[in-house]
């Protein structure tokens, strides 16, 4: 009777479905900022030795600069910051290999994402809001798009890195975008504070946001890899950047005072440190 009972047991979780994967994000595809003034803000990044792969110059619209991190990462630079509208961190976006997959796994979720687009530059692109309504990108780059086409160009000699590894931003309120993050879009939580938590994207990336309650003095900050850091600082100082350097990390701020963060690519443990 008891083989019987594990038997009948076993048939029956086999019958169980095995529960389905969850969202996977290849990494952040780019960092979207609001400037005060695009050429400088670019001449700047171009300090650091990023090339812009390409721009947008519209009639009546402000400009936008796609500043080359490596084949795969970007950052955006849109004009247009005034005392209406200042300097600030508009979005980041996430690539993914199947932006239909995500849709639908995001829908069963609980979320109601709108149908994935083709954008501008070629990629399609599918747009969702946080609970305080900010802008959450995600992006399939797509053969023949102008992101696509560019890869091995623009990468520049030297450039102080070649990895975009944490993306932080200031929020209202920590908890319910911690939630929003963690439970609808599968990130996970990897250390957290009172005012900060910090999610690894889902997938293999390793890549992560930092999320911070706003203060007053709340910037956004981003954190790269570098090879080495003396070699990084060395450049840092001869552009004239006011740098505070530590052990493990180098620190300054772009003309907008976004904070940006060197870390050496063998360094272990928190990046935003």
């Amino acid at each position: 009777m008891r083989l019987l009972y594990r038997f009948v047991i076993l048939v029956a979780l086999s019958l169980v479905p095995a529960p389905a994967p969850g969202p996977s994000l290849a990494g952040i595809a780019h960092v979207a900022f609001r400037v005060t003034d695009v050429p400088r803000s670019r001449d700047f990044y171009e300090a650091l030795g990023f090339s812009q792969a390409f721009e947008f110059n519209d009639p009546g619209k402000p400009p936008v600069s796609y500043l080359k991190i490596n084949d795969r990462q970007f950052l955006e630079l849109y004009g247009g910051a005034d005392s209406a509208h200042p300097p600030a961190l508009l979005h980041v976006c996430y690539e993914v290999a199947d932006i239909e997959s995500l849709v639908r796994e995001y829908a069963a979720r609980g979320l109601n994402p709108p149908t994935a687009r083709k954008a501008r530059a070629g990629n399609m692109l599918l747009l969702l809001h946080d609970p305080e309504g900010k802008i959450v990108e995600f992006t399939q780059y797509l053969p023949g798009s102008l992101h696509f086409e560019d890869r091995g160009k623009h990468l520049g000699e030297h450039p102080i890195s070649r990895h975009l590894v944490v993306a932080g931003f200031a929020v209202q309120d920590l908890s319910a975008e911690t939630a929003f993050y963690a439970d609808k879009l599968a990130f996970k939580i990897v250390a957290g504070t009172d005012r900060t938590a910090t999610l690894s994207l889902p997938g293999n990336s390793a890549e992560e946001i930092t999320l911070q309650s706003t203060v007053p003095e709340s910037k956004a900050r981003i954190v790269f890899e570098t090879p080495s850091l003396s070699q990084a600082q060395e450049k840092l100082q001869k552009a004239g950047l006011a740098v505070k350097s530590s052990e493990n990390s180098l620190e300054f701020s772009d003309p907008d005072g976004t904070f940006i963060v060197l870390v050496s690519e063998n360094a272990q443990g928190d990046k935003t440190h």
